[in-house]
Order: C-alpha cells, then sequence, then structure tokens
C-alpha cells in the first residue's frame, strides 16, 4: 500500500516537451502526467519518438524546450531536465532499460545484480580499502546486497542459474535479468524500452505476471514502451499515443483502442480519402496545424526550470532565423489526416443542408396574396 505526503500527484509530469536535432523536431510541444503506482505505456509507430522522450526523461538528452517534473514519495520534486544522468538514478530513483539487451555478459546473474547496487556498497567502503578489508559496515552492506540480489534472482525464476555467466541466458532470460537489475537500485519510475520486443507468447506471458508483481508489491511506478500491444493492453492503466513526435490521444487502454486518430496512425485511411481532404484543405494547411503554437493559458503561469523561463519563452517554437527547421512532410500524419477528413465531412454535410432548409421556407406555389378575406 502506497503511503507519504506526496502520493496524490503524479510521479511523473512531462511538459511542453520539444527536442530537436539540428533543424529536425523530434518530439514538438508533448504534454503528458504518470500517475503513481500504475503503468503508463507510451506507444506509435515506428520512428514516433517514444525513445527520444525516454532519454529526455534519464537525461541522456536534455531536451531543447519544456519540463519533467519527478514528485518523490517524501515529497521532494526534481526536475530532470536540469539534472545530469547518474543523479537522476541517484537521487530522483529513476531506472531504465534499453531496447537492446546491456547485461554484462561475462559475469554472472549475481554479479549482475550486485553491480547495479554499487552506489550502497562504495558508500558503506568509506571509498577507501575498507571493501577490501571487509570492516565497518561494508560487510553487512555486502550481504544486504547479496540478499536483494537472491530476492529479485527468485522473482524472475533464475536463482538456479545464479553463477552462470550472464550471456549463457536465453533471450527472454535476459530480458527479465535487465528488468531485475534496474529494480535492485530501487527505483520509484522504472523506464522499460521495448521489453517485450522478440519474446515468445509464453516469455510475454511471464512478462505480464513480473511488472504486475512489481507495481502491486514494490510500489514502482512503470513508464513503458511497447510494440506488443498484447502486453500493451493487457497491463496498462494509461496509455499515451505519439505519432511524429505529437500526442495523438491519450486515455485508458479501451478509449484508446477505439480513437479514430490511433487507428488511423496505425493503419492509415484509404487514399481516395486523402486527396479529398487535401484537395479540398492543401498540404500548407495541414502542416501548419501540426505546427501551430500551443496556447499559454493551459500551460503553468511559470517555469523554475533554467532550461526553460517563462511559459510564453517554454512553448514558443524556434525563431526562424536560426535557420531551417525539418517539418513534417505533407500528408504524413495520418491522425491529422483523420481530422482533415472529419472537418471535410462536417463542411459537405453543413452545405447540403443549407438548400433543403431554404426550400422549407420558400412559400408554396399557389398560395394567395393579400389578406384575409
Amino acid at each position: 500500500m502506497l503511503t507519504g505526503p506526496n502520493m496524490d500527484k503524479p510521479i511523473l509530469s512531462v511538459e511542453h516537451l520539444s527536442m530537436k536535432f539540428g533543424g529536425l523536431v523530434a518530439i514538438g510541444d508533448l504534454s503528458f502526467q504518470a500517475k503513481r503506482g500504475e503503468i503508463t505505456a507510451l506507444i506509435g509507430p515506428n520512428g514516433a519518438g517514444k525513445t527520444t522522450v525516454f532519454n529526455c526523461i534519464t537525461g541522456f538528452y536534455k531536451p531543447s524546450e519544456g519540463m519533467i517534473r519527478m514528485s518523490g514519495r517524501d515529497g521532494q520534486e526534481f526536475l530532470l531536465e536540469r539534472m545530469p544522468d547518474f543523479r537522476i538514478t541517484a537521487h530522483a530513483k529513476v531506472a531504465r532499460t534499453f531496447q537492446n539487451i546491456r547485461l554484462f555478459s561475462g559475469m554472472t546473474l549475481l554479479e549482475n545484480l550486485l553491480v547495479a547496487q554499487h552506489n550502497k556498497l562504495m558508500h558503506a567502503s568509506g571509498f577507501t580499502v575498507l571493501g577490501l578489508l571487509g570492516i565497518g559496515g561494508y560487510r553487512k552492506a555486502s550481504a544486504e546486497s547479496i540478499d536483494l540480489a537472491k530476492h529479485w534472482l527468485e522473482k524472475i525464476d533464475l536463482i538456479h542459474r545464479a553463477d552462470d555467466p550472464a550471456g549463457d541466458l536465453p533471450y527472454g532470460a535476459q530480458r527479465r535479468l535487465e528488468i531485475a537489475r534496474a529494480m535492485c537500485t530501487a527505483p520509484e519510475l522504472l523506464c522499460l524500452d521495448e521489453p517485450a520486443a522478440g519474446l515468445n507468447p509464453k516469455e510475454s506471458l511471464h512478462l505480464n505476471q513480473l511488472l504486475n508483481d512489481i507495481k502491486e508489491n514494490t510500489g514502482t511506478s512503470i513508464l513503458l514502451i511497447e510494440h506488443d500491444m498484447s502486453v500493451v493492453m493487457k497491463i496498462s492503466d494509461h496509455v499515451v499515443v505519439l505519432e511524429y513526435g505529437r500526442k495523438i490521444s491519450d486515455g485508458n487502454p479501451d478509449l484508446v483502442k477505439h480513437d479514430p486518430r490511433v487507428i488511423a496512425a496505425y493503419l492509415g485511411v484509404d487514399d481516395e480519402e486523402v486527396v479529398d481532404v487535401l484537395t479540398a484543405v492543401g498540404d500548407d494547411q495541414v502542416i501548419e496545424e501540426l505546427d501551430a503554437e500551443p496556447d499559454p493559458a493551459h500551460g503553468p503561469s511559470a517555469s523554475s526550470s533554467m532550461m526553460a523561463g517563462p511559459i510564453s519563452d517554454t512553448i514558443a517554437h524556434a525563431d526562424e532565423d536560426n535557420g531551417e527547421i525539418v517539418k513534417v512532410s505533407p500528408g504524413a500524419s495520418k491522425a491529422l489526416e483523420y481530422d482533415e477528413l472529419q472537418a471535410l465531412n462536417a463542411r459537405k454535410a453543413k452545405a447540403a443542408a443549407k438548400p433543403a432548409a431554404g426550400k422549407a421556407r420558400a412559400k408554396p406555389a399557389g398560395a394567395p396574396k393579400g389578406g384575409r378575406k
């Protein structure tokens, strides 16, 4: 059961996040929240910018604009865009895994989990030879670290292979070991980048069970990037959908699953409909709406981030004098195509209703003229 002064606040708030690489806008004005004690999934087609969001949250990238606020259980708040990556792990308690497995393949399973606890062990050693001599508080800290590592090896059903090299494990077991290693850092927020990639259905089921166990029994909140919809829809409490670096849907799994804009982003719309839309509104308008500046009234009044300044500056787009900005290509956003199609159909229906209304108001032929006789 989660308790504390900060339990009602979202654990993570992303506000007007933008990330530009030269002239390429990878993330554009993204805002969403991840609630404490829940599994939040970040999904979207390939190239939507999901991993870039993770890299901004965990300090691998410094965002061009916006704020990333992390709220700890003790009430302390962290602006992650202001922190170096190692402090995000050590102080804000954010851990992550990667798309590609990054275990120490030559080390044993137990050693991989002990490496994740090196901060605690180094502190117990006094950053001196106390660790080599096993004196002071190091012996107790070492025993506690081994017990924690064994606990997570039991959780992922790999305790019987604790002394085997991590590189000898099958792919699915390596995925679980990587999650266990991240959990050995005692994170408040666990960021998983495509943990089900390459897993067979049985392994995906075990992954679902592991993530639900983490959510229910550790108090760790999970932010998940995943393409396997069988995983996302079964375990997620909240889903955020990206397309070309912009949010197109945000809600519970059932709402997102039936959102026409999400369906259009994944499956596209009919070519004939695309022609109708682009003929009616023009490609320039499509791109202009994609890059429209957000309404400052819906953002925070001011930002305390050294990266952001006042909110009017935080959400403003780059000055054109600084160089060419690469926009989304015409007709690229399928979700926006769907929106334009709906607007076009509404205009057609309105136009068709006008003649009918005019005929109804017209005076019937042969009606008597003049006043009453």
